[in-house]
């Protein structure tokens, strides 16, 4: 359930070759595409596929399925407003896992792995992290297995939300018409979402959709004036993917060896990810 089983099962060579096509494209444009970034992308995700053959399960399947044994009701999804029903939920329940995975540092230690790249194209899509299956961000869809939608299908839903979200990770398509830009994530979000520069920190958390963003007010814009610097606050400057897939944490312990008192120790695993510990008055900027 790692990445979801990377879109769904759809093969990773396939991804990669489309990458590819877009690296090509660039360089005829004349653009310095980072071919040090894009295998450091391989790398992730193909070390996250040999950890999901090895590591069955996780954190997650744990949870979901224990919930399922609590559901108050089971949905057959026979009927086509199942479907609407779960498309809403899954992306109301992804924009609050997503704002997680930036906003609590549990969640952010695999998740800013997929925020590393400095360069911002399609290879960035499958860079994702090999500890997703410990930090269990996707346990906010336990609330749609507790009312009865099955765990399959749940997971389905997620991994074509993800799927969508491939063609996000580009600079080749342009802002979009307004209609298609009010209701739907398109690459000009998600370039904001991934950008480092304080007037972009933390929006853009939609999936499919960008209407929750709209609803609960972190939607942001591209701004002409404010040229996208891709890319971690502190930057991860190595192209290794086991130091790329591990930075984080390696932080975290250093932090947790800074902090004192449970409060500090709480608040370095699931404060934000910016919180210094050891009384310090500042915060680091959180992306």
């Amino acid at each position: 359930m790692d990445g979801f089983r990377l879109f769904a099962g759809l093969p990773l060579l396939v991804l990669v070759a489309v990458a590819a096509v877009e690296a090509a494209w660039l360089m005829r444009r004349g653009v310095r595409y980072d071919w040090k970034g894009y295998w450091a992308s391989f790398g992730d995700a193909a070390g996250r596929a040999l950890l999901g053959v090895l590591i069955q399960g996780g954190v997650v399947a744990v949870l979901l399925f224990a919930i399922w044994e609590f559901r108050l009701t089971t949905i057959a999804m026979d009927r086509p407003w199942h479907w609407l029903a779960l498309f809403v939920g899954q992306e109301f329940c992804y924009y609050w896992m997503h704002r997680a995975d930036h906003r609590v540092r549990w969640f952010w230690l695999n998740h800013s792995v997929h925020h590393s790249a400095t360069q911002y194209n399609l290879s960035t899509a499958y860079r994702l992290g090999w500890t997703g299956k410990l930090t269990g961000a996707a346990v906010f869809f336990g609330p749609l297995v507790w009312l009865g939608f099955p765990v399959p299908y749940v997971v389905g839903a997620l991994a074509l939300n993800l799927l969508y979200q491939y063609w996000l990770h580009t600079e080749l398509v342009p802002r979009l018409p307004r209609p298609v830009e009010f209701v739907f994530n398109t690459p000009s979000h998600h370039r904001v979402h991934h950008a480092s520069n304080p007037e972009y920190l933390d929006c853009n958390y939609g999936g499919v959709l960008i209407v929750f963003d709209r609803l609960f007010g972190t939607c942001r814009d591209e701004r002409p004036d404010v040229p996208i610097r891709y890319g971690l606050v502190d930057p991860v400057h190595s192209y290794n993917p086991v130091t790329i897939a591990f930075h984080a944490w390696v932080k975290l312990v250093r932090d947790l060896r800074r902090a004192r008192g449970v409060r500090q120790v709480a608040m370095t695993l699931f404060g934000p990810p910016g919180y210094i510990p050891g009384g310090a008055k500042k915060v680091r900027p959180g992306h």
